[in-house]
């Protein structure tokens, strides 16, 4: 009996584990905004209409790395998480801004400012699905 016991948790032990969790890439904890930076206000932050742009831009350059519900990949981290969701809109468009080359993520700074806002009103409402 004991052999079997052994047996099974050599079988457990072995078995890849498949989950969402190992498949995603990790944040880069020393990827921060500069306090400038972060104390930005978005200024499309009470408009409403400015929300759809922004699910329409994710899924057109973002979803491919982080997944259509923005919860990542193995290229990309989860950006529902609150270690993404805690930041600032200042900090977030920052980092969309910029990218960080080290860590993989493309600057955007090609689109237009009122657009890369719309991308931070986007990423917060991946956190409410």
């Amino acid at each position: 009996m004991v052999a079997t016991g052994r047996l099974v948790m050599l079988a457990l032990l072995s078995t890849p584990i498949v989950g969402h969790a190992l498949q995603v890439r990790s944040h880069d904890p020393a990827w921060l905004a500069p306090v400038s930076a972060a104390s930005k206000r978005n200024p499309l932050a009470d408009r409403a209409d400015a929300r759809p742009g922004g699910g329409r831009l994710f899924r057109d350059r973002c979803s491919t790395c982080h997944g259509d519900d923005g919860r990542g990949t193995a290229k990309a981290p989860d950006l529902t998480l609150p270690l993404v969701q805690s930041q600032s809109d200042g900090a977030l468009f920052w980092k969309i801004s910029g990218g960080n080359a080290y860590a993989g993520m493309p600057t955007f700074s090609f689109l237009p400012e009122p657009q890369r806002w719309q991308l931070v009103l986007h990423l917060r409402e991946l956190s409410l699905k």
